[in-house]
């Protein structure tokens, strides 16, 4: 039905830069927020950021001024700008929707994506 596929993840050198891009496919109508969450060895799943559908952001303290969210609704694509990347950024990053389907009941669900591996090397 819904599809999330992420690219961009590799291993980058402390100080570097990253740009995470994930697509949503399949029978969609609508989506709500889109976001970034991150999860590394041991560890929960958390917010790394979220965007709205009208552009409103917010993102995890400890990326703010290093990380950018956008989207562009037309494709219905999210990207993720990682700047000044540190070795506690190493994590498995997936992509998140709030999509609401083209089928009845229209009903409003959260997707994710497969996941894609960030290193970063100090």
């Amino acid at each position: 039905q819904v599809q999330l596929v992420e690219s961009g993840g590799g291993l980058v050198q402390a100080g570097g830069s990253l740009r995470l891009s994930c697509r949503a496919s399949g029978n969609i109508l609508s989506i709500n927020a889109m976001g970034w969450y991150r999860q590394a060895p041991g560890k929960q799943r958390d917010l790394v950021a979220v965007i709205t559908a009208g552009g409103r952001t917010n993102y995890a303290d400890s990326v703010k001024g290093r990380f950018t969210i956008s989207r562009d609704n037309a494709k219905n694509t999210v990207d993720l700008q990682m700047n000044s990347l540190t070795a506690e950024d190493t994590a498995t990053y997936y992509c998140n929707g709030e999509i609401r389907l083209n089928r009845i009941p229209y009903r409003s669900e959260e997707y994710w994506g497969q996941g894609t591996q960030v290193t970063v090397s100090s």
